[in-house]
């Protein structure tokens, strides 16, 4: 029998009702929702570039590094193949410098490298002796400090590219990008641009090839000088310190451009073997100078008579080839290292943070299944009871707005109960007749409770004013429960200790893609997550969908609060404070109707996420408290903030950062992590479907 009972009086006609506070919340939330996104979408944006730059000054893709060989060397001119190791094109013309007699240029590639260029700076300060580095610009845009000290101590820089890339096989607009981008890095780094280059895999002047010599005269073209080595040391072979000196010698008092590397490798033979090789040629007779020093004293030896040197730049004769960087290539510079520093900072914090992560998650997958199965035995043993079975009656809540396409299927669902029911349908001023059909269908044990609209916590509390019995069953307008729910759903409370049960909400409309993710998330959520919160006696939440409680505890908390978007998460957690224990049941089944597209899945998702938030913010005082409210508070708190907080916040971020390691780092590795992974997810969800008997 149907009994409709009056609402309170509603608000006088042209008197607008004052918004409660769930619904002021829930305005905020709304309001607040675009900016935030947008400012989370920006920073995922930001963390992406910074990675990006990383990956791309690591130089582990957009490199081609392939060496050139056996290529036609017929548009080289002889003059050059057979010319000093300087080459530059004076008035368009390309000519080469030799080293003098008795004179060395030791020239260092690679760096600069934490480790070892100090090293070798501090090797060159010792014998008064200057160096020619050519650098590669991702290197310098990460350890701007040693090219300072590199300048400041009277060396000699010059561009090695800015990924080392064999420039022969590179596009002009490529050339040119990595020419440009090191300069940049030298001028945030030193304050200076300069013109000498030297090309990644490159030897003598007789290896020029027609791949390289267009790149040669372009930069020629642009006022660079080329150089290129006389003597190899091979250092990069580590043959030994013995093999290293006698490779670099040059042969009866010749000058030679000697080279050596300060990275791209383990170069502690080099070390060794410079202090030795700088005594040797003192000892010959050499003196040491820079590509600049024997500019200054040109003598060609291909081509026409070399213009005079350059002597703008900005340090001595020396450093000839050094010139200052003024407007925007400095500021450009100094940003570009500044972007390095954050992402050399961002990234490797990123990696511990995610590893944490990563390790937490695989953690509590793996405590999920101990405490999952344990629960499942123990709940499931023949002699487990909770007490004498619970018969009485109970009162039902069925909180409803605008539920005209699914409040029959709920209603007729609940008349077919098993377990003595009595059915409060609470209509919260709904507007397309929900409390009409209610009340049509002529069901015994409906109630029909009018209400203006004031949200679902107003409407759940006044059901329980309206309530009969001692226990009260709160679902959502759009479940369905099976004929045995509610006494499955009962039976725990015959322990005089529980306050409230929360039972198995299932994915009702699975037959679509959102649905069935949906799906999948619930099994494996109402199976693992909450058998193990049950076991460790924090629950964070009954769901709205299907969950019991003691009338007594809820009036003793207050009622439903709608202090926070998520009520059932806040009277869940005050239910635990106040010393009453929440479990789970796993045979009491509802079925409800889940968001049927991404904006709803997004709107809904959100409003968990926030309304969560508020209720561990609200109880943050039971992180000190003793008792159940402690427990919550040091055990459950701290699950739920990792994993239902800071874990889908940093989702996107962890599949970012994995597409990043695939690219930049150990594809291998990192696609193994990432199938391991996944391989647990799958173990965990194959294991909570055979425990809810679901496919």
């Amino acid at each position: 029998m149907t009994t409709p009972t009056s609402s309170p009086t509603p608000p006088a006609r042209g008197r607008r009702r004052a918004p409660s506070r769930m619904e002021r919340a829930a305005g905020r939330a709304a309001a607040l929702q675009r900016p935030r996104v947008l400012l989370a979408l920006l920073l995922l944006l930001a963390l992406t570039c910074v990675m990006l730059l990383d990956g791309y000054l690591r130089a582990e893709v957009g490199g081609d590094q392939r060496v050139r060989t056996g290529a036609s060397a017929s548009d080289v001119p002889d003059d050059v193949l057979d010319g000093g190791p300087i080459l530059s094109f004076p008035g368009g013309q390309a000519t080469t410098v030799s080293v003098p007699d008795k004179t060395i240029v030791l020239t260092f590639d690679d760096g600069p490298e934490p480790t070892w260029t100090p090293q070798v700076l501090d090797i060159l300060e010792k014998y008064d002796v200057p160096g020619t580095f050519f650098l590669v610009g991702s290197m310098v845009s990460r350890h701007p400090g040693i090219v300072r000290d590199m300048v400041e101590q009277g060396n000699e820089v010059g561009v090695h590219t800015f990924t080392h890339v064999d420039l022969s096989y590179q596009s002009q607009a490529r050339v040119t990008r990595e020419i440009e981008q090191t300069q940049l890095a030298l001028a945030g780094a030193a304050g200076i641009t300069t013109t000498l280059f030297r090309a990644p895999y490159s030897s003598q002047t007789d290896a020029i090839d027609n791949y390289s010599w267009p790149v040669y005269e372009s930069l020629g073209a642009d006022g660079y000088t080329s150089v290129f080595i006389d003597t190899d040391s091979d250092d990069w072979k580590r043959p030994g310190v013995s093999k290293i000196v006698e490779w670099a010698t040059p042969e009866d008092g010749e000058g030679a451009s000697v080279l050596f590397h300060d990275a791209g490798g383990e170069r502690s033979q080099t070390i060794e073997a410079l202090p030795e090789y700088i005594e040797k040629m003192k000892a010959k007779g050499y003196t040491f100078t820079t590509v600049s020093g024997v500019m200054a004293d040109q003598r060609p030896t291909g081509g026409p008579s070399a213009a005079a040197p350059d002597t703008t730049g900005s340090g001595g004769s020396l450093q000839a080839a050094h010139h200052e960087a003024t407007g925007a290539t400095l500021y450009e510079g100094k940003a570009l290292i500044a972007a390095v520093a954050v992402a050399e900072w961002t990234v490797p914090a990123l990696s511990v943070g995610l590893v944490v992560v990563g390790v937490a998650v695989m953690g509590r997958f793996a405590m999920m299944l101990v405490l999952a199965r344990r629960h499942h035995r123990q709940r499931n043993r023949r002699r487990f009871s909770w007490g004498p079975p619970v018969t009485g009656p109970v009162s039902v809540i069925v909180p409803a707005y605008n539920e005209k396409e699914c409040i029959e299927a709920t209603l007729r669902s609940l008349a077919r109960s098993t377990h003595p029911i009595e059915i409060i349908v609470v209509d919260d001023g709904s507007t397309d007749g929900t409390a009409d059909i209610a009340e049509s269908l002529g069901l015994p044990g409906v109630r029909v409770v009018r209400q203006a609209n004031a949200g679902k916590p107003a409407a759940l509390n006044n059901g329980v004013r309206h309530a009969r019995y001692d226990i009260v069953v709160m679902m959502d307008g759009d479940t369905v429960f099976e004929p045995d729910t509610v006494r499955h759903l009962v039976q725990p409370f015959a322990d005089p200790g529980v306050g409230a049960v929360a039972g198995n909400a299932k994915v009702g409309n699975r037959r679509t893609l959102i649905g069935a993710w949906q799906h999948i998330e619930y099994v494996m959520g109402f199976n693992l997550d909450r058998r193990m919160y049950d076991l460790l006696r924090c629950m964070p939440t009954i769901p709205g969908a299907i969950g019991a409680f003691r009338r007594a505890a809820v009036l003793q908390v207050g009622g439903m609060s709608d202090d926070t978007l998520a009520e059932d998460t806040d009277i869940t957690i005050a239910l635990h404070r106040a010393g009453w224990r929440v479990v789970y049941e796993e045979h009491a089944r509802a079925w409800t109707e889940a968001p049927g597209s991404l904006g709803q899945l997004w709107s809904q998702r959100y409003r968990w996420s926030y309304g969560t938030m508020q209720a561990l913010w609200k109880h943050r005082r039971s992180l000190t408290d003793k008792g159940p409210s402690g427990r919550f508070g040091r055990v459950g708190m701290p699950l739920v903030v990792l994993f239902q907080v800071v874990t889908p916040v940093f989702a996107p971020l962890i599949d970012v950062f994995t597409v990043y390691s695939m690219l930049f780092v150990d594809f291998r590795a990192a696609l193994l992590a990432w199938l391991a992974v996944l391989g647990v997810q799958l173990v965990c969800a194959a294991y909570a479907f055979r425990l809810d008997r679901e496919k």
